[in-house]
């Protein structure tokens, strides 16, 4: 007989335990602070579409009440509540903006889900480059002069989109982007997953949120850095270059037939208590967050990403939010010091790059947490030197180790690759399975990207080059989560037959 599944039980000996989350959701499991701790079981109040309750797809009632007070709060000309996550909003926006076949420009560091925007609607699409931090090895802000070069060059573009912030917590010139694009008659949206914050952020000196600055559809992750359960979202519209009949016809594809009210109720009891509560919150987590950051600043091996970032490399604005730490002066790889975080420290980072970790911090991490975030990383910047030395490591090799891992990978990633057909054209055609390593100059016929965060390195239709393989194959051996194929032991990837 088989045994019995264990899902609930280790989530339960998870949230009782002493591990500590620098990561999503943005709630950290604090069910006792004052955004959830009145929220009841949610058995208790998880109903469908009965009497008075409205229809989420025709809201006529306390539905519709709720999310036109959610557009006022905004300041939108229409708030949607997603109950499929960010990547709903993003489909919808993307089909909404542009014709079945037609062509969209977007930036190549875009969610996975914005390349099956792509594919369902089967476009084509031009990529726009983000900066890169040579520093860090990773990826800067998107010029507005890049986006119009690319516009005046491909008069068939139908829309923009943009990530707005980065995973990373850069923030590119939205504002002058928005300018570009609107001169072209044509919709601007932003992906602004990770900035769901900035909107009740200003006087705390977080960056401006995108539809404050000229985006025309903005989409935000309540659940990345606010207190709402996984996988809410929200999208806002501002009128004028945007169909929304055809977006509300597309929100209503892409959302469940069913959804959930307990998503729903916790979507507007978020939004609420940003609103009171929540800003006071929001100022005592920003001076913990600032005493942070200071004492980091000092470290002298492991480097922070800091606001001295802004004005270089495309970065408009820096979401201090984020805590990215570099490893590049220690030896260590990303994943060996978010292995180190997690097993010695009993902290669990949001996700590890090949020589960087990212923590997420919100207005509901706790100052103990922080605390103990900051220790962590200040002691082990000074084991960095004897670690090392016990590696056979000295500062100056580690420096060009992982300056020579790292731009391979990112001149992997971000240097323009060729590609043979569209995404839609690879993912259907006649396929076959080959070794990674033996599938240099072939085309791809899968995505890979690394998760999180879920940008591809290999986009479907696109040539494998020796670069690109030596990414795959070495960001498997830092350990990386290298998915997207079908191969869950990313070993094989499919390649098209021929053209």
């Amino acid at each position: 007989m088989k045994e019995r599944p264990k899902l609930l039980k280790r989530l339960m000996d998870y949230g009782n335990s002493d591990f500590y989350p620098f990561h999503m959701p943005g709630h950290k499991r604090q069910y006792r602070n004052e955004g959830v701790n009145e929220f009841p079981n949610p058995f208790s109040m998880d109903i469908t579409e009965i009497d008075g309750f409205d229809n989420l797809h025709r809201p006529e009632g306390i539905l519709k009440d709720s999310l036109e007070w959610a557009a006022g709060v905004y300041g939108s000309d229409k708030t949607y509540y997603l109950v499929n996550g960010s990547s709903c909003g993003i489909l919808s926006a993307i089909s909404a903006a542009v014709s079945n076949r037609g062509t969209i420009l977007m930036g190549r560091n875009c969610h996975k889900s914005a390349y099956h925007g792509v594919f369902l609607n089967q476009l084509e699409v031009k990529y726009i480059y983000p900066q890169i931090i040579p520093e860090l090895g990773i990826q800067g802000g998107i010029l507005a002069e890049d986006v119009e070069e690319l516009l005046k060059s491909y008069p068939e573009i139908e829309a923009v989109l943009v990530v707005s912030p980065t995973y990373d917590g850069i923030v590119s010139d939205v504002r002058a982007i928005a300018e570009v694009v609107h001169r072209f008659h044509l919709p601007l949206i932003v992906d602004e997953a990770h900035g769901a914050h900035f909107a009740f952020g200003k006087k705390f000196e977080y960056p401006v949120s995108a539809l404050e600055l000229g985006a025309d559809v903005v989409i935000q992750s309540l659940h990345k850095t606010l207190p709402s359960l996984t996988q809410t979202a929200i999208m806002h519209v501002k009128k004028g270059f945007i169909n929304i009949e055809r977006l509300d016809r597309y929100a209503q594809m892409y959302q469940s037939s069913s959804p959930s009210y307990v998503f729903m109720a916790s979507i507007e009891n978020c939004i609420c208590y940003m609103e009171e509560e929540g800003m006071k919150k929001l100022g005592l987590f920003s001076e913990y967050l600032l005493d942070i950051r200071r004492r980091l600043n000092g470290m002298e091996y492991l480097k922070l990403l800091s606001k001295d970032i802004i004005g270089q490399y495309g970065v408009f604005d820096y979401d201090e939010t984020k805590i990215i730490v570099s490893t590049r002066n220690t030896g260590w790889s990303g994943s060996q010091l978010d292995q180190l975080l997690r097993e010695k420290y009993h902290l669990e980072m949001e996700m590890c790059g090949a020589d960087y970790v990212t923590a997420i911090t919100t207005l509901e991490d706790t100052k103990e947490g922080l605390e103990r975030l900051c220790l962590a990383l200040l002691e082990l910047d000074m084991r960095v030197s004897s670690i090392s030395s016990r590696m056979d490591v000295t500062k100056q090799d580690s420096r060009e180790i992982s300056d020579n891992r790292t731009g391979h990978i990112f001149d992997g990633i971000y240097l323009t690759e060729e590609s043979r057909c569209s995404i839609s054209e690879a993912m259907d055609g006649k396929r076959y399975k080959v070794l990674i390593q033996d599938a240099m100059e072939k085309v791809s016929a899968e995505f890979v990207y690394l998760y999180p965060p879920g940008i591809p390195i290999v986009v479907p239709g696109e040539v494998l080059s020796g670069d690109m393989i030596e990414v795959i194959l070495e960001y498997k051996d830092l350990g990386l989560h290298v998915q997207g194929m079908e191969d869950e032991a990313a070993e094989f990837i499919y390649v098209l037959g021929e053209m």
